[in-house]
């Protein structure tokens, strides 16, 4: 005679009204939380005026805002001067690229290239840093080009 089993086999349906019937009904539809992935960005901008830089900021925050991205507090900054300044004295770019190393953001909205970078090997040392970080970058006016390189050339 053979020995009783302690192991229950059950097919699948079975087993999935088990779970059904733990977990209670389901929700209708409009009770239950959708969870939408969000797209987190960073504004910037060099602004050769001090005191107009949230002006500038408010115009990349209503464009993010247009494309229902969001911008995560502390992300957006700027600096006051010349566009061709060295990146490493601004201190609000600075702060863009501590958001972007620390996976805070996944994109970056600046009003032209030039922003980022005036000089072409500057723009090319930050823009390879930027896409090592996996961000992309969006410039409300694109035609606007770091000096020494031609619009269709940016692209490439």
């Amino acid at each position: 005679m053979p020995t009783p089993s302690s192991t229950t086999w059950c097919s699948l349906p079975k087993l999935l009204s088990r779970i059904a019937a733990r977990r209670g009904p389901v929700p209708p539809a409009a009770d239950r939380v959708v969870v939408e992935p969000v797209t987190a960005v960073a504004l910037y901008a060099v602004v050769p005026v001090p005191g107009v830089e949230d002006l500038v900021l408010d115009d990349l925050a209503a464009y993010a805002d247009a494309r229902g991205w969001v911008v995560p507090a502390g992300c957006a900054a700027s600096d006051a001067g010349p566009l061709d300044q060295d990146t490493e004295l601004r201190a609000g770019w600075a702060r863009i690229r501590e958001a972007a190393a620390g996976g805070r953001i996944t994109g970056l909205v600046v009003p032209s290239f030039s922003h980022i970078a005036y000089r072409w090997t500057d723009w090319n040392t930050e823009r390879a840093w930027l896409l090592r970080q996996g961000l992309f970058v969006i410039a409300t006016d694109p035609t606007d080009v770091p000096v020494g390189l031609e619009p269709e050339e940016s692209w490439s």
